[in-house]
């Protein structure tokens, strides 16, 4: 389609038929599967006065003819920010059913609770192949986005059915159904109840019953440590807390807006507010309550951006007067870092010359942390060619937290260098009790 002449546009604004095609020829290259009928297919109604397109609101004007348009360069924006998303369809982030999940009722016509809409569609047509050969069976698209064409199924057991998304689709839908919860919040107070009717010249606002006007998409604000010090178990029972982390962006990738507020389960201290897609990345995959499987995720928690999340977890006063992680992460790190060098080795199948390693990782670990020096970490490969199983090393639990003190250093050395003992300003001054280590001689402390 020509650049200089789009058929529907009058005065920057054009008509939903010409943005579905304007919309399909602008996103035809991008990564992420585009819907081809972003403005008039199911779930989109332009009489809400507004449109998701990826992570962004497009407000819909209505002429005085009676017909709904949008501004060409919003779709152009949009268009512009969904291309440059990165895909990696390797990196999925489960998106249901989760077990004992409660079960709320999905606004009709909204992206609000999107994870449970699509498990709830693909339950009722009775799974993704079924659902793919069925022709008009509920919403083909999500804020523009085909998800039928990347969501993934996988079966355990033969039995239980989950579906998976890549992360980087769910960062998009999170941000959508973000942006879409603060356009409606700030629309409430409108005076028009089911539709938007704005002038071209004042479409980006929302008129208040005060005669104020403000934009229903408000910029997220940055988290600059507010929550320093607090106890999750605290903060979680004030009123009002959700309301104020869904207004931070998240506190690690920085881009999506923060939907839950992650903590440290050792210490009760409250790290930051992050993302679902940040929140489930560092989330251990646990077989049992002390072992846990050390798959392909925890090489960007540890190499690529290792930094970033070294910064996060020692946001947590005790891991950092402690110059250590969590004992789960520090066991997922003791087999992915520190024993790397030990884990076997087989030829890639489609190269001659390229290994890979073999088996599945995992780590287990006997006592707790409370008792470090009877805490034992044991790193084994499972299906290794060689054997079923295969024990790598058993490493000491304070020896895994002296190479890990070592590898911080190197790796994060502003990290380090706020770490330890001595570094207590940012503590507060109630009392944290200490568990006493009676597993060797006389009564020592740690």
């Amino acid at each position: 389609m020509s650049e200089g002449f789009i058929p529907g546009r009058t005065g920057g604004l054009i008509s939903l038929g010409a943005a579905d095609a304007l919309w399909a020829g602008l996103t035809a290259d991008g990564a992420v599967p585009r819907a081809s009928a972003a403005f008039t297919c199911s779930p989109t109604d332009a009489r809400a006065g507004y449109v998701l397109l990826g992570g962004r609101v497009v407000a819909t004007v209505k002429a005085g003819d009676g017909q709904w348009s949008v501004r060409e360069i919003e779709l152009r924006r949009a268009a512009l920010e969904l291309n440059a998303v990165e895909m990696d369809c390797q990196d999925l982030v489960r998106i249901g059913p989760f077990r004992g999940a409660p079960k709320k009722e999905c606004i009709e016509g909204t992206l609000l609770r999107w994870r449970q809409r699509i498990t709830r569609e693909l339950q009722e047509l009775g799974g993704l192949e079924r659902a793919a050969r069925r022709e008009g069976a509920g919403p083909c698209h999500l804020a523009g986005i085909d998800w039928r064409r990347i969501v993934v199924e996988q079966t355990r057991d033969r039995t239980e059915r989950t579906w998976w998304l890549p992360r980087a689709v769910v960062r998009l839908l999170d941000a959508a159904e973000h942006a879409e919860t603060r356009w409606l919040q700030a629309a409430r107070p409108c005076q028009a109840s089911t539709a938007v009717t704005v002038p071209p010249s004042h479409y980006q606002q929302v008129r208040v019953t005060d005669g104020r006007q403000r934009s229903p998409t408000a910029p997220l604000r940055p988290y600059n440590g507010e929550l320093q010090g607090q106890l999750y178990s605290v903060l979680s029972r004030k009123p009002g807390t959700s309301r104020k982390v869904v207004g931070w962006v998240c506190a690690v990738c920085r881009t999506a807006p923060a939907a839950v507020l992650d903590h440290c389960h050792e210490h009760d201290y409250v790290r930051a507010p992050v993302c679902h897609s940040c929140n489930t990345l560092e989330r251990p995959d646990h077989l049992y309550s002390n072992d846990i499987r050390v798959a392909s995720r925890y090489t960007r928690l540890f190499d690529t951006d290792a930094a970033a999340w070294l910064r996060h977890w020692h946001r947590c006063p005790g891991c950092r007067a402690r110059t250590t992680l969590p004992l789960p992460h520090l066991a997922a790190w003791t087999a992915h870092i520190a024993c790397r060098s030990l884990r076997p080795t087989h030829h890639a199948p489609r190269s001659s010359r390229a290994r890979k390693p073999c088996g599945a990782l995992r780590v287990s670990w006997t006592g707790s942390h409370n008792a470090p020096r009877s805490c034992l970490l044991t790193v084994a490969v499972d299906f290794c060619p060689s054997g079923e199983h295969r024990v790598l090393a058993q490493v000491p639990y304070r020896e895994a937290a002296k190479r890990f003190g070592t590898w911080l250093a190197e790796t994060a050395p502003a990290a380090a260098a706020a770490a330890g003992p001595d570094r207590l300003d940012g503590l507060p001054t109630r009392f944290r009790p200490v568990i006493a280590d009676t597993s060797s001689e006389g009564l020592a402390l740690f």
